[in-house]
């Protein structure tokens, strides 16, 4: 039986590659399209997935662990949603399905993962609650790729967060705003986004030589909007001189505008705001959010690449890869 591995190797393009050819999908050349269906025809090949998985014993299953307790949107995280959906496009058109995996049973992931005999896993956003096991399944041999969780074995594709923290402090700055405070969310020692976002804001502040006071940062408890509103209430005790905020998410973002609703402090006249994920809500917001937007679809798709690349045993980076985070300018902030 002539698998789509087999065209890879007799072609040297990858098996992400044959399988948009075979398919019909994705931005290939018609030279290269032309070339692998031409081997394809030649070696034999016949798509029938069914007799595939009984001959070669595999199951064509590919691992997804998706949680999130602290935002607590589910299917509508303004980031992960996105990355999932366009993950599953990828593995798709390479022939593989996709099953969540769950550590909330008596099963570990690992074991869950062994149970449903996949292939490969991928850990698009996770429960810190769960860290060991997540760190175990670096240690197992599997193929992995993470989108969020950064694990010691195990190659994460992320945003370069403190690039964006330092684009954060630079814009502010710009505006003419020096007090500027900083709403941060939970870190441990998987999940960095948040510190990374304020050592990138705090490194653009120490080269313009601008003191940079740790009471001006406030962590929240969660990434939602009560936590959001709850902690910049803190922040605003301690410095109503405050002239803007930098709040790590668009969630976080609108606890600060429910506070100033309350207390009657007007956006951006009186309190200039930058938060970061773009959620949807962030555009209808009034004044309009200025914030940060993740490349969702890049990250999906260098994912899928590396890890479909990693399962037929080709080397991919053990490290962190970062992806730009675009920078969208609305009217949430004020020159003064």
């Amino acid at each position: 039986m002539i698998t789509i591995y087999d065209i890879a190797n007799a072609t040297g393009v990858s098996a992400p590659t044959v399988s948009k050819a075979l398919n019909g999908t994705g931005h290939i050349s018609v030279k290269t399209r032309d070339f692998i269906l031409a081997k394809a025809r030649e070696l034999g090949y016949e798509p029938n997935s069914a007799a595939r998985s009984l001959a070669t014993k595999r199951t064509y299953l590919i691992g997804v662990i998706y949680d999130d307790p602290s935002m607590q949107r589910g299917f509508n995280h303004p980031v992960f949603s996105g990355i999932l959906n366009r993950f599953k496009e990828n593995v798709e058109a390479a022939g593989y399905d996709i099953i969540f995996l769950s550590c909330h049973t008596k099963m570990s992931y690992r074991a869950h993962a062994a149970f449903r005999s996949v292939e490969g896993i991928a850990i698009i956003n996770a429960d810190g609650s769960f860290n060991k096991e997540l760190e175990d399944l670096g240690k197992v041999g599997i193929p992995c790729i993470s989108t969020n969780a950064v694990i010691p074995g195990i190659c994460t594709i992320i945003s370069d967060n403190k690039q964006a923290g330092y684009k954060a402090a630079e814009y502010l700055v710009s505006k003419g705003h020096r007090k500027i405070g900083f709403l941060g969310a939970p870190n441990d020692t998987l999940f960095h986004a948040s510190v990374e976002r304020y050592e990138g804001f705090c490194e653009y502040m120490k080269e313009k030589g601008i003191p940079v006071d740790s009471s001006y940062r406030q962590d929240c408890e969660q990434w939602n909007v009560s936590s959001g509103e709850e902690g910049f209430s803190r922040l605003y005790e301690r410095h109503p001189d405050m002239t803007a905020v930098f709040a790590v998410s668009d969630l976080l973002a609108m606890g600060v505008f429910n506070f100033a609703r309350r207390r009657g402090i007007k956006i951006p006249q009186e309190l200039s705001l930058v938060g970061f994920d773009d959620d949807y809500v962030s555009e209808y917001t009034n004044p309009r959010l200025t914030t940060f937007r993740q490349d969702s679809e890049g990250i999906a798709n260098l994912a899928a690449d590396l890890l479909l690349q990693h399962m037929v045993g080709l080397p991919v980076p053990n490290k962190m890869i970062h992806l730009p985070c675009g920078f969208m300018e609305r009217d949430s902030v004020r020159n003064i």
